[in-house]
């Protein structure tokens, strides 16, 4: 990073104040060692952690608004599967530079899902390299609300949204694997 914007005041820009204007989910957050977080009485933290690597997880030219909102969707999704409500999330980035444009588009996708869900900021690390961006989030659920996956039985519903495969589809498209519009038969 360069020294006109240094770890500490890329954090307090891009992250930090925003972090500060939602209700607090932890006793301390940014700008000390750890973070300080304790579950609401009577409830079970559900912890989930997603890493997103250039080139593996999204493109080198993916809009940084809607990278923002899919490195805190993809933890989310975790809660909701678990039946959790998201309380708040740490974020480590590397990043090969810091470009405040990119970082400012980031920060907003970020906090506009953050926000969405009332769910805080409360610590993070950056530094310089490749760009990976990597989530833990905090949420709570009670101890017998828990959807765990080794409780499904036969004959449970199973819900979806969206379509199947969209993803992988959007994948194939951009990758020039597939045509835009073209289906394989059944």
């Amino acid at each position: 990073m360069p020294a006109s914007l240094s770890e500490f005041s890329l954090i307090d820009r891009f992250f930090a104040r925003r972090a500060a204007q939602g209700a607090r989910a932890a006793t301390l957050g940014i700008g000390d060692d750890c973070a300080l977080f304790a579950p609401r009485s009577g409830k079970l933290l559900a912890i989930s952690t997603d890493m997103l690597v250039e080139g593996r997880h999204f493109f080198p030219d993916v809009a940084p608004h809607a990278l923002g909102h899919k490195t805190l969707a993809v933890n989310l999704s975790d809660l909701a599967a678990m039946g959790a409500e998201p309380r708040a999330f740490t974020l480590a980035c590397a990043l090969p530079r810091a470009d405040a444009a990119w970082l400012e588009a980031f920060s907003d996708g970020l906090f506009a899902l953050a926000e969405r869900f009332g769910c805080e900021l409360i610590g993070g690390d950056t530094t310089s390299g490749p760009l990976n961006l990597c989530v833990t989030v905090f949420g709570e659920v009670a101890p017998d609300a828990a959807l765990r996956r080794d409780a499904a039985r036969d004959g449970d519903d199973v819900w979806v949204s969206g379509t199947l495969g969209d993803a992988r589809a959007g994948l194939g498209v951009e990758r020039g694997e597939w045509a835009a519009g073209a289906q394989e038969a059944a």
